[in-house]
This record gives structure tokens, C-alpha cells and sequence, in this order.
């Protein structure tokens, strides 16, 4: 019972620094995440597959996104989803698109059973509490265990995510009436969205674009 009352009382430290922190992330790490927020993520959302991402992947960002992914800290996925949703409404593609139905790119069943969670899920939840759009968390199943893309090069990511996604039950049953909003964590080559995109287009489902927390520079 004290241990209990005690956890209620003594707040868990920041989970990037360590640092004493009042909510999910100390002052100094909750500043330097902000600095990592690009400036005009409008400008990516054209192309073949629009993409719109909150920030630029390194720094406190890519911790954050770590912490979150690997050492089980899925609370920093509201931050994380909460920022996004935020720069979204501000952008001018909010109001189009007022109707769109988000989708997560899902995991892998053994990845997910992994991990416990799927962190695109769970930034997808808290963009659209945030942003107040549906969510459809089984919108798409993973269907192959592909290699980690870390590492591999444009071409070698094609292939690996290729036929990697099957349409899910809930589209399978009904299709959506409404365009699709894509949302994970990280956006590199775009292999993995185009390949999601490409699954849900085949059957007839728009596919609007992406949202993602972070975008990185695209390997060679």
C-alpha cells in the first residue's frame, strides 16, 4: 500500500535526461524538443504521395522517438501525436481534408507482439483525439516480416517493403467513403508509405498523403 501511495506522489523523472520533470518530459528537453519543429512542412505535400512532417529527425526528436520505440515509454506518444496534430490544423491542407480517415502503418504480428505496441498507432490515436479526425487502426495489415530498413539503400527498401501490406477487414467489408491520412513515425525514403499507398489504391481507396512526427534525410 505505501508503495502505492508513493508512486502517486513521486513523479517519474524525464525519460530522456533523467532530469525531475512535471510532465512527460523535463523543461529543458521539452525546449529543445520544440526547436526541432520545421518551420514549413507545407512545402513537402505535393508528388506522388503528399507527405507532412512536424520535424527534422535528430537531436532530442530522435530520442524522443527512440525512448518511445525501444526502451518502453509509449506516454511520449501523445506529446509526439499532440505536436502533430497541432501543425496540422495550422497547415492549409486541415480543412480539405476535415474528413479523412487516418490510418497507422502497422507492424508486423511478431514485431508487434515484440514490442507490445505499434508506435504509429499510437501517435495516430493522439493525432486524432488531437485533431478530432477517425481513426481506423486495422486499416491495413502487415503481411511480410520485412528487414529492418536502417541501413539499406532507396532501391533495397523498394524491395524489401514490397507486397508488404494487405488491405484490412474493416476496408475489406465497407470501403471508406472518405480519403486516407497515412500517419507514422518517421519518413526516410517514403518506400514503406508508397507501398501501403500502393495496397490501398489498388482497391479503389484514396490515399490523400502522410503525416509523420519526423522526417529524415533520404539515403543514396
Amino acid at each position: 500500500m505505501l508503495k502505492g501511495l508513493l508512486s502517486l506522489l513521486v513523479k517519474p523523472n524525464c525519460p530522456l535526461c533523467d532530469r525531475a520533470a512535471e510532465s512527460s518530459l523535463c523543461p529543458w528537453c521539452a525546449k529543445q524538443l520544440q526547436k526541432m519543429q520545421r518551420s514549413h512542412p507545407e512545402r513537402d505535400w505535393q508528388g506522388e504521395l503528399p507527405w507532412f512532417a512536424w520535424g527534422n529527425y535528430g537531436g532530442v526528436l530522435k530520442r524522443a522517438i527512440a525512448t518511445l520505440k525501444y526502451e518502453n515509454h509509449p506516454e511520449l506518444a501523445q506529446l509526439l501525436g499532440f505536436s502533430l496534430g497541432k501543425a496540422w490544423l495550422e497547415s492549409p491542407f486541415a480543412t480539405p481534408l476535415k474528413g479523412a480517415i487516418v490510418v497507422p502503418i502497422p507492424l508486423h504480428p511478431r514485431k508487434l507482439k515484440q514490442r507490445g505496441f505499434n508506435q504509429a498507432e499510437l501517435i495516430g490515436r493522439n493525432f486524432c483525439q488531437y485533431t478530432r479526425l477517425p481513426l481506423q487502426p486495422l486499416g491495413l495489415e502487415r503481411c511480410k516480416d520485412t528487414e529492418a530498413m536502417f541501413g539499406l539503400k532507396a532501391s533495397d527498401r523498394a524491395a524489401n517493403v514490397s507486397e508488404a501490406f494487405i488491405v484490412g477487414k474493416p476496408f475489406q467489408k465497407r470501403k471508406p467513403n472518405a480519403p486516407v491520412l497515412l500517419v507514422d513515425d518517421i519518413y526516410t525514403t517514403g518506400a514503406t508509405a508508397l507501398s501501403a499507398a500502393q495496397t490501398l489504391r489498388q482497391q479503389g481507396i484514396e490515399v490523400a498523403g502522410m503525416v509523420v512526427v519526423a522526417r529524415t534525410i533520404a539515403q543514396p
